[in-house]
């Protein structure tokens, strides 16, 4: 074989072999990732009602003028075969219609399963079965600088590729607690990320580079002078807590925060330190116990100064109630309490119970 004839035949093997390695190194754990979850990914579509208002000067009054649809758009996430899907409470608020488009075009009316605007989490279902659906993974279990990936909904791209588009990051941060809102959500144990999250993402998955769902994109930090969207600190709602939710919702519809202790407290003042001889003007003090109450079965007494609730400092009878709700701590659950008696400072365990009428809740 001529020589020439040879070093061109070499040439092409090589390249055909550059060409392959080039085309595998393409495929990487994320896109892999992408490529499972993205059928299960959802856009949530919203039609709300709204009334404008209209001021009669000469007679003083509002009346309605006329009633308009309005429309927005959101992320979620198909969580089983048959259908239920998470999103955000704030995606699906106040809606008069939902109804979901997964990956294809293919859309469907949803039934509103339960919504609850603390965690900020709702459940929908779509009738029928055999629907691709993710797998949900472990968010105890999350690496600072691992690779994350948020999918969803962002300014309504789902509707010109009928599929979700898709952003990288990093696990930035874990358990960034940021408490109750004014708006009576509360947000603890948040994951943040860098992937960018913009308006349209919320609701929609934040996923592992398994492909595994370990959080629901819910809120975005954002640069309000220059009027922009993601500046790359973005934050979601561990998938643990996602399904505690979620399951609650699927069971009875709604979430049932009610508990009670049986105690009935109030501030340590100065005047109630100087007589009762307490070392410090802090805390709650026990004035009451209801009897067979969780707070008496607890070994609870009246002059007890409670200082902590699971490891938290109380110094107002709210401050227990804010522990309780911020830390989704339910009937059944048990607190640590840190309280000092007759001069020595004593660790007791409380379990909340269930709601009733008693007056010392």
């Amino acid at each position: 074989m001529h020589k020439k004839f040879k070093k061109v035949i070499l040439l092409l093997l090589i390249g055909l072999a550059y060409s392959s390695d080039i085309s595998n190194s393409r495929q990487t754990a994320l896109t892999r990732a992408i490529e499972k979850i993205g059928p299960a990914v959802a856009s949530i579509n919203i039609e709300q009602h709204v009334s404008s208002i209209s001021f009669d000067p000469f007679f003083g009054f509002m009346f309605p003028r006329e009633i308009y649809p309005m429309k927005s758009s959101g992320s979620g996430v198909v969580i089983s075969p048959d259908g239920f899907v998470i999103t955000n409470h704030h995606v699906v608020e106040n809606a008069d219609r939902v109804t979901v488009t997964l990956s294809g075009g293919d859309e469907y009316e949803a039934e509103m399963i339960g919504s609850d605007e603390t965690s900020d989490l709702a459940l929908l279902k779509l009738a029928g079965s055999g629907f691709p659906y993710a797998e949900l993974g472990n968010s105890d279990d999350l690496l600072i600088g691992e690779w994350v990936i948020a999918l969803g909904n962002p300014f309504e791209l789902f509707t010109v590729s009928n599929k979700p588009s898709a952003s990288v990051g990093i696990i930035s941060a874990t358990n960034m607690d940021f408490g109750m809102q004014k708006s009576g959500k509360v947000f603890q144990d948040m994951i943040q990320t860098d992937a960018a999250i913009n308006p349209g993402n919320s609701g929609g998955p934040l996923v592992n580079s398994l492909g595994q769902v370990i959080g629901i994109n819910t809120f975005i930090f954002r640069d309000y002078e220059s009027n922009r969207g993601s500046v790359g600190i973005g934050f979601a709602i561990p998938i643990k807590n996602a399904k505690r939710i979620a399951e609650e919702l699927r069971t009875t519809g709604e979430i049932d925060r009610g508990y009670s202790t049986g105690l009935a407290v109030q501030s340590v003042t100065r005047s109630i330190s100087s007589y009762l001889d307490i070392p410090f003007v802090k805390g709650v003090i026990v004035i009451e116990i209801a009897k067979e109450s969780p707070a008496m079965i607890s070994g609870l007494e009246p002059g007890d100064v409670i200082l902590t609730v699971n490891g938290q400092e109380v110094n107002k009878p709210s401050d227990i109630r804010t522990v309780i709700l911020e830390n989704d701590i339910r009937s059944g659950d048990k607190v640590a309490l840190r309280i000092f008696r007759n001069g020595k400072y004593k660790k007791l365990r409380m379990k909340l119970g269930k709601f009733n009428s008693n007056p010392y809740k």
